[in-house]
């Protein structure tokens, strides 16, 4: 069974695989599956989870016998259960948040605490009730005084926005960034703003949604459900629908018999910062395919046929 590589993730000091596992669709399963999927992330050699505010108790139950104690565990901040939709980045809550974290996952510390909820710069004052996490007094400073405390290790934020993430690494006190849907097949958006900022700071990154919400699973049903989440003015740099490029890609992948979720998820390996890969999974089967496709072997002239055709390559 081949091994995941260990990557060196930027000044923190941590040694990720480049593969980790995303949290937020196991809300689709039962409590026995998500279990189920963890541990079989674990038997693969996963060594970085990220969690779900909502399924943390499960994650906890999944991580008790010692096993927390062998991977790097992830938390955000600040909506906090089933019944809180909006994120309070004030001080206080941001505690709250992270000490029901901890209890909920049994466990006495935190490897990464992101600022989750802020995607755009418009959304502070735009959104009802929503604080600046980065203003004194808030989220950031909250989780700097924490990390003193001992009760997490390092501070990230995850976001959409690349302008948000380049704002945020200004601080001086953001390790980590989590992106999403600005670096894979159909849009490269971070290659220009983040990663030049990351890599002078030496932030590492997390490049999550590496299936496009679903656009490259080569999966019909999951396509169709997906298309609907993009709209033509998110990628005004394409001037095409990320849905009518993605659908270009499968297409020209099953007439060569290539598996896209492979191209996908490999090319996102490959990029040129510090960084792996955080695919969301919901199934044991899933996590499975998501292995698979980063250790199969695809040939050099698949990737520059590839790349001839759309442009993008490794």
């Amino acid at each position: 069974m081949p091994a995941l590589e260990t990557r060196v993730f930027a000044k923190t000091g941590m040694q990720p695989k480049s593969l980790g596992l995303g949290g937020a669709w196991w809300v689709s399963g039962t409590e026995a599956e998500c279990i189920a999927g963890i541990h079989r992330a674990l038997e693969l050699g996963f060594n970085y989870l990220d969690t779900y505010p909502e399924l943390e108790t499960w994650w906890g139950k999944a991580l008790a016998g010692g096993r927390r104690h062998n991977i790097y565990l992830q938390a955000k901040v600040t909506t906090n259960g089933p019944k809180e939709t909006i994120s309070d980045h004030s001080g206080p809550q941001t505690r709250r948040s992270v000490e029901d974290s901890l209890k909920r996952l049994r466990t006495d510390y935190l490897d990464n605490v992101l600022i989750h909820g802020y995607d755009e710069p418009e959304d502070v004052g735009s959104k009802e009730g929503m604080v600046d996490p980065l203003a004194p007094g808030h989220a950031l400073d909250e989780l700097v005084k924490m990390k003193e405390e001992g009760s997490i290790r390092h501070i990230g934020i995850g976001a959409r926005n690349s302008a948000v993430h380049c704002r945020a690494i200004e601080t001086g006190q953001i390790e980590i960034c989590l992106t999403y849907l600005e670096y894979n097949l159909f849009n490269t958006a971070a290659v220009a703003d983040l990663f030049p900022h990351a890599r002078q700071r030496q932030v590492g990154l997390i490049l999550a949604s590496p299936l496009g919400m679903g656009l490259l699973t080569g999966d019909e049903k999951v396509f169709e459900r997906s298309a609907a989440y993009f709209d033509n003015r998110e990628y005004p740099e394409r001037g095409l629908h990320p849905a009518v490029r993605a659908r270009a890609m499968w297409d020209w992948c099953r007439k060569r018999d290539v598996n896209i979720r492979h191209l996908a998820i490999q090319f996102c390996l490959a990029a040129p910062i510090s960084s792996f890969v955080l695919p969301g999974a919901a199934s044991k089967t899933q996590v499975e395919e998501a292995y698979e496709a980063a250790t199969a072997d695809i040939a050099p002239e698949i990737w520059r046929d590839f790349e001839e055709e759309f442009g993008v390559g490794i």
